[in-house]
């Protein structure tokens, strides 16, 4: 877990229209427009006037007293001919009540001002692979160009619930729909067949998609898209190809099939943000069966009505122009239309 600056903005949290109070064994709820009313009522000197101020029917002006009051036990004002005066108790009441009022309007002010701030705690969730490799340093420049942020980044491969564990966002690599939340597309994510060349020499190579099931294959045992094989269709065809691979090694991370693929134990589909160097630097092969995995992406995930989050913007905006170009990718290629997307199921992937 990363942990970063020390945030120097308050965590306010939004206000209710209810005041909630208790004297002896009576609770009170006083709600914030009988206040309102009673103060301008004071401040005018009668009901009609504050009727006018607040574009409201004197009825309606003077429901909100009596209700208050009636809340309260105490009479507020005393009526004359000529005009409203607070009663003992109401100026009492008026004096606290001003206050209380001006510290509210306060706080909901700062609030909106804090909602437009790059700044308070920011917490992400990532799969390991991704979040070690990538993610990581990525955030750490994030931090250093936002000093008021404090930054958690938390790294897992199992399935989390973002609400139950207390996440503002998280990095997920899928195809699954879930229309609970919604996604920002940062990358690219295509995935490799791929074995090591010790492998290869000792088991031959797969001309097509069937042929792999012929083969020792290695695959994800945390998820059920890890553990079946979706290859993109031809031109003669209009489903993706699968297979069920017949599995001699299952393993809940990336990093760790990587490693038994190096070993020369079999064929495995890694995403290139894990392989690409190793591809390139000759330690394995990439097995062109006929077809290719079907390619997923890297998106960010967060609630419907987070996106209003200055803090929120700030980072899925940087994460998608310094991965515009991720380097596992073909060389020229580049990430397809940032689009806001409905996320497709959380299954994660490394």
């Amino acid at each position: 877990m990363q942990q970063m600056a020390i945030a120097d903005c308050n965590p306010y949290k939004a206000t209710s229209r209810h005041a909630y109070g208790v004297i002896g064994e009576q609770q009170m709820s006083l709600r914030t427009e009988e206040i309102e009313a009673y103060l301008r009522v004071v401040e005018l000197g009668g009901i009609s006037a504050a009727a006018r101020h607040m574009g409201l029917s004197k009825s309606v002006v003077s429901k909100r007293i009596s209700d208050l009051e009636r809340e309260l036990g105490a009479s507020l004002l005393q009526r004359s001919s000529r005009r409203m005066q607070p009663s003992e108790s109401g100026r009492y009441f008026y004096e606290q009540a001003r206050a209380a009022m001006s510290q509210l309007t306060q706080a909901a002010q700062s609030v909106s001002e804090a909602a437009q701030e790059v700044c308070g705690e920011l917490r992400i969730l990532a799969p390991m692979s991704f979040g070690t490799r990538w993610l990581s340093p990525l955030i750490a420049e994030f931090g250093r160009a936002n000093p008021r942020l404090r930054l958690s980044l938390e790294l897992d491969d199992r399935l989390v619930d973002l609400a139950y564990g207390g996440y503002d966002v998280a990095i997920r690599i899928t195809r699954l729909r879930d229309s609970d939340l919604i996604a920002r597309k940062l990358a690219p994510s295509r995935r490799v067949v791929c074995c090591s060349p010790d492998y290869a020499a000792r088991a031959g190579l797969p001309r097509t998609v069937e042929d792999i099931g012929h083969h020792a294959c290695l695959s994800y045992s945390n998820s059920l898209p890890g553990q079946i094989w979706t290859f993109q269709p031809d031109a003669h065809e209009e489903a993706p190809k699968t297979i069920t691979p017949r599995g001699i090694y299952t393993a809940n991370n990336g990093e760790v099939l990587r490693d038994a693929v190096l070993a020369g134990h079999g064929l495995a589909v890694l995403p290139r943000f894990i392989v690409w160097e190793d591809l390139r630097a000759g330690r394995l092969i990439e097995v062109q069966p006929g077809a290719t995995p079907v390619e997923d992406g890297i998106f960010a995930v967060y609630p419907r009505n987070a996106f209003g989050s200055a803090k929120l913007r700030a980072l899925v905006q940087f994460l998608q122009a310094s991965l515009s170009q991720p380097p596992w990718e073909v060389p020229g290629s580049s990430m397809e239309s940032a689009e806001v997307v409905p996320l497709y199921a959380e299954a994660p992937k490394r």
